[in-house]
């Protein structure tokens, strides 16, 4: 073969690669740009512009759920007029899946993409956006490119107009109002406060922290501040490494708060404005900051290998909540207790009705810790008239079931170990080095490793099992003892009666109560009580009856006449209450010290 055919052939062969792939392609670039040119409509436009992809289609997704809320929540039900181009043509798109955008750019590399989103929904796991201002989480609004998950990309935020402040943790980009994340995933945990909001800030741990006030309320700022640091140094302590170089709080202060939602280097709560104004308010809202400042450890960095990389089309499903949820409770109440903002009895005190408020619930013997944690996708955010019948929650079981696996490490170290030594390694073994999370397995061997001995049984009973938390042994290492009332043998109806417009309606009925045995359902209208028109509260009228009478009924179900008669039993609710033993020995004295904050 001569040179000359060899060159022909060879730029055939070229010319046939261009034509299938195209030139060699740049580096893939994705910019986003969010406005809200009419906020009293609750519409925020979104344009997604993307360059580098060289596919002859590109799909997107919008997330299903938003991390920290584990629940399927559909965020593209909200999403309109989905539309692409590149440059002056308009591309074919079509939705493949129901959260799915595919676009169809077989001639170009780079091309945007514009829709719109309704936001309306005021709470700390979705986006709203009104007259007054604009919130958004980034996993009901931003879409990701499904094969470039991990590209980095900036965002430009335009404000309303009038607006002129935009708070969130992203890292600007150098333009006004321009921000930078490494991944989607950065940017889906990156919440955004975009309005006139008030902005203060705080020094704690060598790093600015930004706090964003949207709402009006009654409070001294600089006592905010400064109990807010004392709250995010105690936090700090516990795991004793700092991983942030900065942090945002947005607070909402509204009617009602609802809670608050961990970010990696931020969060969002939502608070009652009228919460500053008392001392247990007041004392609420600082431990609901320093609930959600210590998840920037206990599941932003120390996770349960479920919970990272996120799958967002599905559940991310661990057994696990218990310990990231329920431990991230139970740390924040020392928190608070250890910087001094509530005393040793209060916090006993408060223990006391956690323990009286699991020991109560009849799902409590139904569902264990690690079933709650799995089940959260399809009971947790989902309750009904059953819910406590059938289930327990793993943030109040999780909190006991720490304070009680702390006590024990306390008192197998004789007074040198705690749990606090258990998220320290946890941090430094699978964070810092290992980069995951760890397994259930890994977890218990962590356990062990600090206290020096298995607790396999301990895990097996409690946590995976639904048996009675050793609560009086565990305490009486500390020199607590725990008391409890029993139910008195006064009778008990079992029922939860809703009173509206002088119509008394069932909205429960307890498992294996009078009611649930007597055939009293959720949503019966009782009309009568043996005999006479009912004129007040049932429940009241039968406190005085003797355990094992007779009860007749007159009730409407579902618009027709029913009778019923059944025994009213004796009620079985017990009350706890944790106290001091007298005369402590020197190393229940230790635990205690070891356990909690001691002032003399």
């Amino acid at each position: 073969m001569t040179h000359s055919r060899t060159r022909v052939l060879l730029a055939l062969v070229l010319g046939l690669l261009l034509s299938q792939f195209g030139p060699a392609m740049a580096a893939p670039v994705l910019r986003y740009t969010l406005a809200m040119p009419a906020p009293q409509t609750h519409y925020f436009e979104v344009e997604t512009s993307l360059s580098g992809f060289g596919k002859p289609y590109t799909d997107l997704k919008m997330p299903v759920w938003a991390p920290g809320s584990y629940l399927v929540r559909e965020f593209a039900r909200h999403v309109e007029g989905f539309t692409a181009q590149a440059g002056s043509e308009t591309l074919r798109t079509e939705k493949i899946t129901k959260n799915t955008w595919r676009v169809f750019h077989p001639k170009a590399s780079s091309f945007t993409v514009r829709y719109k989103v309704y936001a309306y929904e005021l709470s700390v796991r979705t986006s709203f956006l009104d007259a007054a201002h604009g919130y958004v989480n980034g996993t009901s609004v931003f879409m990701y490119p499904a094969e470039a998950k991990q590209l980095a990309s900036t965002l430009e935020v335009k404000p309303a107009t009038g607006w002129t402040q935009v708070s969130t943790s992203l890292k600007p980009a150098g333009a006004p109002n321009t921000f930078r994340s490494e991944s989607y995933d950065e940017l889906a945990d990156s919440p955004i406060e975009i309005g006139n909001q008030k902005v203060l800030s705080f020094e704690a741990n060598g790093t600015p922290h930004t706090v964003a006030l949207f709402g009006a309320a009654k409070m001294e700022e600089a006592k905010l501040l400064a109990d807010m640091k004392k709250v995010c140094e105690e936090a700090h302590r516990v795991v004793g490494k700092n991983p942030l170089d900065r942090y945002v709080f947005i607070v909402h202060n509204i009617d009602r708060g609802t809670g608050g939602l961990e970010h990696l280097y931020s969060t969002t709560l939502s608070v009652s404005r009228n919460a500053y104004a008392s001392d247990a308010g007041y004392k609420g809202f600082l431990g609901l900051v320093a609930h959600e400042y210590f998840h920037l450890w206990n599941v932003k960095r120390i996770r349960p290998v479920a919970l990272g990389p996120f799958d967002y089309d599905n559940e991310n499903y661990t057994h696990m909540l218990w310990v990231s949820e329920g431990g991230t409770s139970y740390f924040g109440d020392l928190i608070v207790q250890r910087a001094g903002f509530v005393s040793v009895d209060d916090y006993l005190a408060s223990t006391s009705n956690g323990i009286t408020r699991v020991e109560n619930t009849p799902g409590n013997k139904q569902q264990s810790a690690a079933e709650s944690s799995f089940d959260a996708w399809i009971k947790g955010y989902r309750p009904n008239e059953n819910s406590s019948n059938t289930g327990i929650s793993y943030y109040d079981k999780g909190e006991l079931i720490g304070a009680v696996l702390d006590l024990m490490i306390i008192q197998e170290t004789k007074g040198q170990k705690h749990l606090d030594d258990v998220m320290r390694y946890l941090y430094d073994e699978y964070y810092v080095q290992k980069k995951r999370g760890f397994t259930d397995e890994e977890y218990q061997a962590a356990v062990a490793k600090v206290a020096g001995r298995r607790f396999d049984d301990f895990f097996r009973r409690y946590v995976y099992g639904t048996e009675t938390l050793p609560y009086a042994t565990a305490l009486g290492y500390a020199g607590l003892k725990l008391t409890v009332t029993p139910a008195t043998g006064e009778p008990a109806l079992g029922a939860s009666i809703s009173s509206v417009n002088g119509k008394y309606t069932v909205s429960s009925t307890a498992r294996d109560g009078s009611a649930w045995q007597g055939g009293l359902n959720v949503n019966d209208e009782i009309l009568a009580l043996d005999g006479a028109r009912l004129t007040a509260d049932p429940t009241q009228q039968l406190s005085s009856r003797a355990a094992g009478s007779e009860v007749k009924m007159l009730v409407s179900r579902d618009g027709q006449l029913k009778e019923l008669s059944f025994p009213l039993l004796a009620g079985t609710m017990q009350r706890y209450r944790i106290e001091r033993m007298e005369n402590p020995t020197a190393e229940q004295k230790t635990v205690l010290a070891k356990w909690l904050t001691v002032k003399n």
